[in-house]
């Protein structure tokens, strides 16, 4: 009955050790650069758009920082909740033995991974909003780094970054899928209120 689960947290296991055990200097300084920067990028790029927005005023920069502001609020809801409601052991916690620690150690539970679903809202939020080869690519480049650099630092599983890279992508879906609901409610209630003064209007005459 547990064969199944056993096999796939090996595998789970078997593929983080390949990662983890990247002795190189260079790689886990590239690992800490990208894991550091995902708070920096995740909230730089919506208040970027938000300052843009409001000085410049452009309404479609204003509103896609707002709703990728939105985004990011639900993923941290859905990843904080399930870091504490399934409360699994970070890997080298679990295996001292098997995982080197390269970074700082994190104590929070380790499923799913919140840098990398950090990392993959604002990725795709940002291919939603502006899908043009230049924009997709880099974004997702650095999301994946981020991901990347959780298991050679020791510190995430493999199926919690895939996880994570999941909900960050969904969370960024159902935000944009809002905001397009939000923009054609508003915009049925101007065209409503225009035909109703416009018929107004022609009553009086």
């Amino acid at each position: 009955m547990h064969a199944p689960k056993a096999s796939a947290e090996s595998f789970d296991y078997r593929m983080l050790k390949s990662i983890n055990g990247i002795d190189s200097r260079f790689v886990t300084n590239y690992s800490k650069v990208f894991s550091n920067s995902f708070a920096y990028v995740s909230c730089g790029v919506p208040a970027g758009l938000i300052v843009y927005g409001l000085i410049q005023d452009d309404k479609k920069a204003l509103q896609n920082g707002l709703w990728m502001t939105g985004a990011l609020v639900a993923n941290g809801v859905v990843t904080l909740g399930l870091k504490y409601s399934v409360d699994r052991k970070r890997p080298f916690e679990a295996h001292p033995d098997g995982i080197t620690l390269r970074g700082k150690r994190e104590d929070s539970p380790s499923f799913p991974s919140g840098h990398t679903s950090f990392a993959f809202t604002t990725a795709t939020a940002l291919t939603l909003a502006y899908p043009k080869w230049y924009i997709i690519a880099p974004s997702y480049l650095w999301a994946a780094s981020v991901g990347f650099s959780r298991m050679q630092l020791g510190v995430h599983y493999p199926s919690d970054v895939l996880c994570g890279a999941l909900i960050g992508a969904g969370s960024a879906w159902l935000g944009y899928e809002v905001n397009k609901w939000w923009i054609k409610k508003h915009e049925a209630k101007k065209s409503k209120a225009s035909k109703d003064i416009l018929q107004a209007y022609n009553f009086s005459y």
